[in-house]
């Protein structure tokens, strides 16, 4: 058993960790593109959605703490009216880390496919300039 506090130390911790992982996946994956824009745009702009979800969850955890402590002082019904406030932005705030765990994943495949696109064409244009350099 981890106290309120301590969980909710955890949870930010986790929310910063996977959006520094998301960015640097998204500047890799900009760095192989080697300077592609169209593509990089979308990245840019799906990691900026990403890190907006973060900013998002982790004000209201802060705002979360702030009426916890609020609802302490005050005691009796209010704490349990909290309690119930409380556990309905905990399940946002997982809500928020799963969907942001998918977008990652989507990345990654993305990242993956475009990295065999561009394995398959540089396949294709090597054995073009073989041809040409034959013929």
């Amino acid at each position: 058993g981890l106290s309120l506090r301590e969980e909710l130390t955890v949870l930010g911790r986790q929310v910063e960790d996977a959006g520094r992982v998301l960015e640097g996946i998204g500047r890799s994956i900009s760095y192989d593109l080697d300077g592609e824009e169209s593509y990089g745009a979308y990245l840019r702009r799906e990691s900026a959605q990403i890190s907006d979800a973060y900013s998002s969850s982790d004000r209201s955890l802060s705002e979360l703490e702030g009426k916890f402590r609020q609802g302490q002082e005050q005691g009796g019904r209010e704490e349990s009216r909290l309690g119930d406030s409380f556990l309905g932005l905990l399940l946002h705030a997982r809500a928020l880390l799963r969907e942001t765990r998918h977008v990652s994943s989507g990345l990654r495949d993305k990242y993956d496919l475009l990295a065999l696109t561009v394995r398959s064409h540089g396949a294709r244009l090597s054995r073009l300039k073989n041809d040409y350099l034959r013929a």
